[in-house]
Parts: C-alpha cells; sequence; structure tokens
C-alpha cells in the first residue's frame, strides 16, 4: 500500500499498540529501519522510552503515548488522543495478553477474561474507531490487527485468549469488505508461536517458534503486498484451519492426541 521511503516522500506515519511487547518492539525496530515516523504505545513506561531510543537511533521520529488500554477512562483519552491527532497512514493494532486455564485451580477467573476482552477485543475496536474518520476523509491508509492462529479453533488450554482472536478475525475481515473502496486496507494478522513473554506462559507445545524479528519481516511483506490474511508459519496454519473444518469431534481429538487439551 505504501511506495518506497525516499528523500521526497515524507515518512509514513506509523502507530503501533503494545509496542513494549516482544512482537511490538520487532515490528517497531522494522519502520524505524524504515525511516518511518513512530507513534508507540505501551504500558511500561520505562520499556517505551529504552524502545524510542533505540527506534530514534535507528533514524526514526518516535512519540511515545502510556496509557492501560484496559482502564476505561484512560481508553476514552487514548480515543480523544487517537482522534485529534494527525492521520496515520499504517496502525498495527498488536496490545494483547492471554490467559489459560491452568493458572488457577477454577480455570479461568472472570476477572481475568474481562481484562482480557478489554484489551483484546474492546480496546483494539476502540482504537480503529478513532483513526478510522480521518483515513476515510483522505481515503487512504492501513489497518493491521494482530490476531492469532488459534483463531482458526478454539484451543482448550485457552479459551478467553482465543474467543477474542477469533474476534479481532472476524472483526477485520468485515472491516476490509467495508472499506476496500475507500482506498483503505485492512489486514488480519495470524501469527503461531512467536519466541515472546506472552507465549512462554502457554502451558501447551509450541512447534515452529518464530523469533519477533523473523515475525515482524513477515508481517511487513504481507503488509506491503496488502494481503487479505497474513498467517504464518505455514505448517501451523495448514494445521489449525484444517481443525476448524473438520468434525468437531474428531478436530477435539486431534488436539488432545497433540498436547493441547487438559
Amino acid at each position: 500500500m505504501r511506495s518506497a521511503v525516499s528523500r521526497e516522500t515524507p515518512p509514513a506515519r506509523v502507530l503501533i499498540t503494545g509496542a513494549t511487547g516482544g512482537l511490538g518492539q520487532a515490528l517497531a525496530e522494522q519502520h524505524a529501519r524504515q525511516g518511518d515516523a513512530l507513534v508507540l504505545h505501551g504500558r511500561d513506561t520505562q520499556r517505551l522510552e529504552e524502545l524510542a531510543a533505540r527506534c530514534r537511533a535507528l533514524g526514526a521520529s518516535v512519540q511515545t503515548m502510556s496509557c492501560d488500554l484496559a482502564q476505561r477512562e484512560q481508553l476514552d483519552d487514548w480515543r480523544r488522543r487517537l482522534t485529534a491527532a494527525p492521520v496515520f497512514d499504517l496502525v498495527i493494532v498488536n496490545a494483547g495478553v492471554t490467559s489459560n486455564t491452568t493458572s488457577d485451580a477454577d480455570g479461568e477467573s472472570w476477572q481475568r477474561i474481562e481484562r482480557l476482552l478489554d484489551i483484546n477485543l474492546y480496546a483494539a475496536m476502540a482504537t480503529v474507531d478513532a483513526v478510522l474518520p480521518a483515513m476515510r476523509a483522505r481515503q487512504r491508509g492501513q489497518i493491521a490487527l494482530i490476531s492469532s492462529l488459534s483463531a482458526w479453533h478454539g484451543l482448550p488450554l485457552t479459551p478467553a485468549y482465543c474467543a477474542s482472536k477469533a474476534g479481532l478475525k472476524a472483526y477485520g475481515e468485515a472491516l476490509r469488505g467495508w472499506l476496500a473502496g475507500e482506498g483503505i486496507a485492512v489486514n488480519v494478522v495470524l501469527p503461531g508461536f512467536v519466541a515472546t513473554d506472552m507465549s512462554a506462559t502457554f502451558p501447551g507445545p509450541k512447534p515452529f517458534l518464530l523469533s519477533p524479528a523473523r515475525a515482524s519481516r513477515i508481517i511487513s511483506r504481507g503488509l506491503r503486498r496488502n494481503r487479505a490474511r497474513i498467517s504464518f508459519p505455514f505448517p501451523l496454519n495448514f494445521g489449525m484451519w484444517w481443525l476448524a473444518v473438520l468434525p468437531a469431534g474428531l478436530a477435539q481429538r486431534i488436539l488432545r492426541w497433540t498436547g493441547y487439551s487438559r
């Protein structure tokens, strides 16, 4: 969607939420190397400023925005700040948390589920809602929603996380169809396991584990090509897709055989 950076081309304005996570940091550094003007969001202010310094050292201009997207007042302020900001060329909605059924004896607590949905789904949609009017007025822009391969089929180990990522996948696919005629690209990113702190808490097997740098390169390439779904790695994507189309009883047995069920 965006042409290569040159001296005659102004830097693209790129917003990345959840930039202090492993994948978010890799994406920020990837876009810093491309010469983009970055707006980076994160809850951990120290890590956010350290990331901003690295991106500036790579030659990017950087603005930071720190807030807890699970807090309603802070989310409302976040939306107001985004609405008032200059239009973005690319928005990468990456902020997310996870949970699993082995965290507590009784499974996922409602408190965990509520916070997860607030961040992974509600705040993601709120971010899109805030940046979209300016993109539509300009009839140009790109929005990337970081979902997960678990959106293809729910895993018994992480019910709430899978639900949030499936919702984000459906939302992005619907937005792409709605906005295609207005010059706005919407891309749904479905990564497998990436070596981050969040993935480290997953209690099941993590095959085809990718580094954040490798994952960010795959995502950036897919965004340049405006792929509707950027899903990787192939073997895991293929397997998860099959779980979605197989009879439910067979899919559940496969999950038990492969260690993804209790």
